[in-house]
């Protein structure tokens, strides 16, 4: 989002992490705890909220590259050590060049839990046999699969920063474990893929993504300016040489869009999934988040209004979302720069201040590796942060 005002509307996040126990990170805690507060709740052995275990943020490294890329959104822990992929390793997607237009980032950083960064991938262009329509601009969808394959989401814009008239727009484009692009998918139901989760298996993988584009053609032959837009499941066969595209379902309909000038777009962003099935995706102009049930099995779409898990209270604009080891959820705010943790049951159960003041600053999240604090990037210093105890 543009600095001015980067208010968008995920990792696995997410805002496309696995959570899967790696090496921890490390980091030096600021001298400043956050501000909390919270609803006593009892989770996984441990009284109160997985929030409020940790009290400090602080800063692990710059996600800025060589070339300048800025406005970190997607982020993804490495499972395991592949091709130059390191177990424990955090990917963070960059949206924006170096000059902040919005939709040209082109770069995926690679973050040792020391702070050490190294480019992982630059995908300035595509080669002519890969499909991306609108070229490459990288979002928050980033997600690593067995194999050491990353997929990362492209929903680019012209050098002026405004949206190609191409519908459906963007495209996943599939990375070897050397950050190598290696084929792209798409599709007239992945149409501006925004965020991303994961189910994975070493044989097959359920790709879970959000759009925020449905572009119906207006009267005067230009693409509408908003309108309501889907969540899909793209099976995905991981047993041959490079995976393979496999099934696509829309599996939820009706979440709000809007094109913005500021934000570029605003709409369905964040998506986590349970460990019942449960897709939980969160609705930036909504300003609430949604249930999908039986997410990796259902052939029908759910209404984004059938099953309201939350809306308002403390959530405010909230973009990434993550599923925490506490079992329940984390939602980053995309207008004050709060976390606010959910119960399954709906409940507010605790809000974090992440970064103060920080509107249009939070995108992102994943747990920590072994649950030891809650990893974001913080797009007003173009970092990836840490909040642990």
């Amino acid at each position: 989002m543009n600095k001015t005002f980067k208010l968008a509307a995920r990792m696995s996040m997410g805002a496309g992490a696995l959570l899967l126990a790696v090496a921890a990170c490390s980091t030096t805690p600021s001298s400043t705890p956050t501000a909390s507060t919270h609803a006593a709740v009892a989770t996984k052995g441990q009284a109160g909220p997985f929030l409020d275990r940790f009290r400090f943020v602080s800063q692990i490294a710059s996600t800025v590259p060589a070339g300048g890329d800025v406005n970190p959104y997607g982020v993804a822990v490495v499972p395991q050590s592949t091709g130059t992929l390191v177990r424990g390793d955090v990917l963070v997607s960059n949206f924006n060049d170096s000059k902040n237009v919005q939709g040209t980032g082109s770069t995926i950083v690679q973050v040792a839990p020391g702070g050490v960064v190294r480019q992982f991938a630059r995908i300035s262009s595509l080669p002519a046999s890969m499909a991306c329509p609108g070229g490459v601009g990288l979002t928050t969808a980033l997600s690593v699969l067995p194999g050491g394959w990353v997929v990362v989401g492209s929903l680019p814009t012209t050098a002026g920063g405004a949206l190609p008239a191409d519908n459906p727009l963007g495209c996943l484009i599939v990375l070897d474990s050397h950050g190598q692009p290696v084929e792209t998918w798409t599709g007239p139901q992945i149409n501006g893929p925004w965020d991303m989760t994961v189910q994975a298996t070493a044989s097959h993988a359920s790709l879970l993504v959000t759009n925020v584009l449905s572009r119906a053609v207006t009267a005067t032959g230009t693409p509408a300016l908003g309108g309501l837009c889907n969540v899909i499941r793209i099976g995905v066969s991981l047993a041959g040489t490079m995976p393979k595209m496999t099934s696509l379902n829309v599996i939820g309909t009706g979440f709000p869009w809007l094109q913005n000038k500021a934000a570029l777009i605003q709409g369905p962003t964040g998506d986590a999934l349970g460990p019942n099935g449960t897709l939980y995706v969160a609705s930036t102009l909504g300003n609430s988040i949604s249930a999908i049930p039986d997410a990796l099995t259902r052939t029908t779409a759910v209404q984004a209004s059938a099953h309201l898990l939350t809306a308002n209270g403390g959530l405010n604009g909230p973009l990434g979302l993550a599923w925490t080891p506490a079992d329940d959820l984390v939602a980053v705010n995309g207008n004050n720069g709060n976390a606010v943790e959910i119960a399954p049951d709906g409940r507010q159960i605790a809000t974090v201040t992440l970064v103060p003041g920080g509107a249009g600053d939070l995108f992102g999240l994943a747990p920590a590796p072994d649950g030891r604090g809650l990893l974001f990037v913080n797009d007003g210093t173009n970092a990836l942060d840490l909040l642990s105890g």
